[in-house]
């Protein structure tokens, strides 16, 4: 563990917090009300869009909170987003899933600018092994989107958008934290006649937190390292475009193991650990073939791979993909887009021997036809798209979305949308076969509906309303030692927000209900919280910031984990145009709750508190 930057880690985060009047939220201040509306995304139509015109729910984590703290990992950035259930399974590298309104961590598609994240073995991404060092804004779009992207996208689809240069610059940034943590960042940016490059190098360290509620809270510890780079080159004209962008990032991450006796009852446990390695290699282009006819082209290549160092146990994932679509204006009010993509996923996976052991190589690939129309006027707009995806196992299958939002009176919108969507099975889900794969599983589908409202109650303050039901079936699930397509479920639920700012002065709240029902046994769906809500109050400025957020899950049902409420401070202190002091308290109050289950009585707990402070070095 390098001695860069220790030992006044917690004395230093709390005088910056509590001393200097400073800091930047969980939620971020640019939820100020006009602001947030006009936010561009793009991740609902492939077209950068205001987010108050996206004829669905979607919600941005916005450059300031990524910006305000290195350390944050993905799985906590997430846990802002109160329609978004986040179980990690203990502290930095650590398992970490995603339930988006309900649905199930293989439902949720993960993106870093169209390039596919989740792993052709599991079925989900890596989240705790992500980095978000050059990322501008994370966008996560509720509800099912698979017109677009393809398979996976039932329950939402979120997308790191990452960073391009706005003008030369370079810069250092360094943090420390508890638990012996820290990470630097050090990175150049040059913008200049539509010409940029980018580059970015990071190095994280902790000696970890407790992962079980194991008694030896030492053996529990886990212990991560991870090191990474990336680099952009692109050009950016009107009538052209075209980047190559590549970034890796590789570490340790440690991790607890069972020991058990002749008879397997739980008598220890040990600390092991595994190496990991993902690469995104990222290559766009457009051309504009007229002033409304626009052609866009992606090659991308995602390797994610996973070895441990106490055996020969390996999991090598390649997911290729490529996509060709045009863009075409055919009127000042409509457009039409229409394309094909491509994709091949390759999952090498070795674990155990014997009865219990999984050894398969396999690839599967499968193409997409697209075509999306959309009406855009000053109080209407449409989104009508159909998809045909031909997949090598499973055939063809044919999904489609119709959605509108409507400006009904100058500060209310009202809007609607159905959609369908579908999961391939995963590889381990086919071909694990000592895990429970079955070579007979059928692809999971699903119709969603969804309604909602948006109103401008104020100048500074506004609301939002929505409802949905999602039905899946051919639900996926284990049981007796296989996967059997023998569930159907049901998440019916509903999200309420409320936005406010004035001056300096924010204040945002978010509630999320979701019925993650079993239509078979009228059970609730386990891990699963009914009731979510998110709460960030703050006061900021472009010299100055301080806020706090909360956020807190109900218990789940049916289940012996733990509901929790946990609070985060944030601040920041622009000393001057070149220097930058910040600091984090991740769950001021060091509250321990269970995440999930190890077996034996014992469960697996969250991270803990992890108090930061940083500087920022800009020329």
């Amino acid at each position: 563990m390098s001695t860069l930057f220790q030992p006044t880690a917690l004395v230093g985060a709390i005088a910056l917090a509590m001393g200097f009047s400073t800091s930047v939220s969980a939620q971020d201040s640019s939820n100020v009300v006009n602001a947030s509306l006009d936010t561009l995304v793009i991740t609902a139509t492939r077209s950068e869009e205001k987010i108050k015109d996206v004829p669905a729910r979607i919600s941005i984590i916005e450059p300031q909170i990524v910006d305000q703290s290195p350390i944050a990992e993905l799985p906590h950035l997430l846990m802002s987003d109160a329609s978004i259930d986040m179980m990690q399974y203990g502290g930095y590298g650590q398992t970490a899933s995603i339930f988006t309104r309900g649905t199930n961590s293989t439902h949720t598609l993960v993106l870093r600018d169209g390039v596919r994240l989740n792993t052709g073995s599991a079925g989900s991404a890596s989240l705790a092994f992500i980095d978000t060092t050059d990322i501008k804004q994370i966008e996560v779009l509720k509800g099912p989107a698979s017109v677009l992207y393809g398979t996976d996208a039932i329950g939402g689809v979120v997308q790191l958008v990452s960073k391009t240069p706005e003008k030369t610059e370079a810069f250092i940034t360094g943090e420390i934290g508890e638990h012996n943590t820290y990470k630097s960042v050090i990175g150049a940016d040059l913008a200049e006649n539509g010409i940029y490059a980018q580059i970015r190098g990071q190095r994280l360290e902790s000696d970890g937190t407790q992962v079980t509620d194991f008694k030896d809270a030492q053996v529990n510890a886990g212990a991560y390292d991870q090191k990474g780079f990336s680099a952009k080159f692109g050009v950016e004209k009107q009538q052209y475009a075209a980047s190559v962008d590549y970034s890796e990032n590789q570490g340790t991450s440690t991790y607890v193991e069972s020991v058990n006796d002749a008879n397997w009852n739980l008598i220890g446990l040990k600390n092991v650990s595994q190496d990991f390695k993902n690469e995104i290699l990222n290559v766009k282009g457009r051309v504009n073939l007229s002033d409304t006819f626009a052609l866009h082209a992606r090659l991308s290549q995602f390797k994610d791979d996973l070895e441990q160092n106490d055996s020969h146990d390996s999991i090598y994932n390649t997911t290729k993909e490529a996509e060709l679509y045009s863009k075409w204006q055919f009127s000042p009010t409509q457009n039409l887009l229409a394309g094909v993509a491509t994709k091949n996923v390759e999952s090498d996976v070795l674990s155990g021997s014997g009865y219990y052991g999984v050894d398969y190589d396999k690839d599967v690939g499968s193409t997409g036809y697209f075509v999306q129309h959309q009406y855009q006027s000053e109080k209407l707009h449409t989104q009508l798209g159909v998809r045909v995806e031909d997949h090598e196992t499973f055939g063809t299958h044919t999904v489609g979305q119709a959605a509108a939002r409507y400006q009904i009176l100058p500060a209310t919108s009202i809007y609607t949308n159905i959609g369908t969507a579908f999961r391939a099975p995963t590889n381990n889900d086919l071909y694990a076969l000592s895990w429970g794969g079955n070579p007979e599983l059928k692809p999971e589908e699903s119709v969603s509906y969804e309604i909602g409202l948006d109103q401008q109650l104020t100048d500074h303050l506004t609301m939002g309303l929505s409802a949905y039901r999602n039905e899946v079936d051919n639900l996926i699930t284990w049981q007796n030692g296989k996967n059997f397509n023998v569930k159907e479920a049901t998440f019916t639920g509903g999200e309420f927000n409320l936005d406010w700012a004035k001056d300096e002065l924010f204040t945002n709240i978010s509630y999320a209900y979701v019925q993650p029902k079993d239509k078979i046994t009228d059970q609730d769906l386990p891990r699963r919280s009914r009731q979510s809500i998110t709460l960030t109050s703050g006061l900021q400025n472009e010299v100055y910031g301080i806020s706090a957020s909360l956020s807190a899950k109900s218990r789940p049902k049916n289940s012996t984990i733990s509901g929790y409420a946990t609070v985060d401070v944030n601040a920041f202190w622009n000393v001057n145009p070149n220097v930058k002091l910040f600091t984090n308290i991740q769950n001021i109050g060091d509250v321990e709750y269970k995440t999930t289950s190890y077996g034996s009585g014992y469960y697996y707990v969250n991270g803990g508190r992890l108090a930061s402070a940083g500087v920022t070095f800009r020329y």
